[in-house]
């Protein structure tokens, strides 16, 4: 296998908002300004967590500009460019490439996901990695599409040489081992998509990270990389379990919404989420202040910063 194209964590960057709603493009950039000085790999714009499913395109494409401007040097910049049909997706993935984009995560098409069977997935992909003036990356989320792509789709697109790895958010590590399976001896490499599989990944050899996590924690979620590769497992695990509590509150327990106000209170620029999510009411606001007070403390003791 060629050299790793990926190695480190990415944050699947937040989209602040403002109470009208508008996209704070200020906020974004001193966010990406505050991560460049951040223990990070590179960036991922339009991903779940930056609410793309309610962005335009044309803040989406915006949003792109201002973190190729502005992203420190030689830190891979990945695109979400996935839309439903191929054609848009064709059409989106080489606007973003005009754009600077280095790499595209493409999500799997989900609106008639019966019909998402591996032959139809592998069909998509294809087509789009041979239009595609930029390489792709397969994105699979079930939490969100319900579709979730098997082994054997995988095994087959990463024989495409446009196609390059994935980002898998299932968080299910024997599917994970799965996927590397079916991929071994192929230029293809394998993300993990949430902290809650961060270290039994680093252990089965994958390298990178895109973690909602990284966007308030991001020196704690590269610094159980930096401990596994060094030998020190014990400080890697340490770190991990002090993560665990943090990843379930931004992530399954509230959200989107959690996950930026857990930003706002570790220095970053949260800003509101968009209509239809909700914020966070006063209680929800105290319980996660608690874990993240909690994680940031332990993290402290450890010498980590945030």
């Amino acid at each position: 296998m060629s050299t790793k194209r990926f190695t480190g964590v990415m944050p699947p960057m937040i989209t602040p908002f403002t109470a009208e709603g508008a996209v704070d493009y200020a906020a974004f950039t001193a966010n990406l300004q505050q991560w460049n000085e951040d223990a990070l790999g590179g960036y991922l714009v339009n991903g779940s967590n930056s609410e793309t499913a309610y962005l335009s395109e044309a803040e989406k494409l915006q949003l792109l500009r201002s973190t190729v401007k502005n992203a420190k040097p030689g830190r891979h910049i990945l695109a979400g460019t996935g839309v439903e049909s191929l054609s848009e997706t064709i059409r989106f993935t080489n606007a973003c490439a005009d754009e600077g984009a280095s790499f595209a995560l493409v999500l799997t098409p989900c609106y008639y996901q019966s019909s998402m069977t591996s032959s139809a997935l592998i069909d998509f992909f294809t087509r789009l990695a041979e239009k595609s003036r930029i390489p792709i990356l397969i994105y699979n989320v079930p939490k969100f599409t319900n579709v979730n792509i098997k082994a054997d789709a995988v095994k087959t697109l990463a024989a495409h040489p446009n196609i390059v790895g994935m980002k898998d958010s299932t968080g299910d590590v024997p599917q994970l081992a799965s996927f590397l399976a079916a991929t071994a001896g192929q230029d293809f490499e394998i993300m993990v998509g949430t902290v809650s599989a961060w270290f039994p990944a680093l252990t089965l050899g994958i390298e990178a990270g895109i973690h909602a996590a990284a966007n308030c924690a991001p020196n704690a979620c590269a610094s159980v990389q930096q401990a596994f590769l060094s030998g020190d497992n014990e400080r890697a695990i340490a770190i991990y379990q002090l993560l665990l509590p943090l990843n379930t509150a931004v992530t399954a327990t509230y959200g989107i919404a959690g996950l930026k106000y857990a930003a706002s209170l570790l220095g970053y620029s949260g800003g509101e989420v968009r209509c239809p999510l909700q914020p966070l009411n006063n209680k929800q606001k105290q319980e996660l202040a608690v874990i993240v007070e909690t994680a940031h403390q332990g993290l402290k003791e450890l010498g980590i910063r945030n």
